[in-house]
């Protein structure tokens, strides 16, 4: 098993950018695929972009439009979530997750951190 810790939310105006960072222990790092989600207060988890393993293969929600690039140092047992062009509804707490498997479904991942506050706002 791994656990997981979100670091670098926080209040940004719209059109500005954020760098999530996920930093993993535990397991060997490379054999989880590692996922974020986001989620506002009386709506469920929304699949926001996973990686596999290797960092080869990249998943993105419908509402990223390009505008985040999901990456990892393999080396660092550190996964990464460049946001661009942050709009108010991007507003969410971001959580990071750890599965065996690429799914973009949050019943797949096992492990979950915290999470961590991103705020869009002027």
């Amino acid at each position: 098993q791994i656990q997981v810790v979100e670091s670098g939310g926080g209040l940004v105006q719209p059109g500005g950018s954020l760098r999530l960072a996920c930093a993993a222990s535990g397991d060997t790092f490379s054999n989880y695929v590692l996922a974020w989600f986001r989620q506002v207060p009386g709506k469920e988890r929304e699949f926001a972009a996973a990686i596999s393993g290797t960092g080869l293969t990249t998943y993105y929600g419908d509402f990223v439009k390009g505008r985040f690039t999901i990456s990892r140092d393999n080396n660092k047992n550190t996964m990464y979530l460049q946001m661009n062009s942050l709009k108010p509804e991007d507003t969410a707490v971001y959580y990071c997750a750890g599965a065996r498997n690429l799914d973009r479904s949050y019943r797949a991942y096992k492990y979950w951190g915290q999470g961590t506050q991103v705020t869009v706002s002027s």
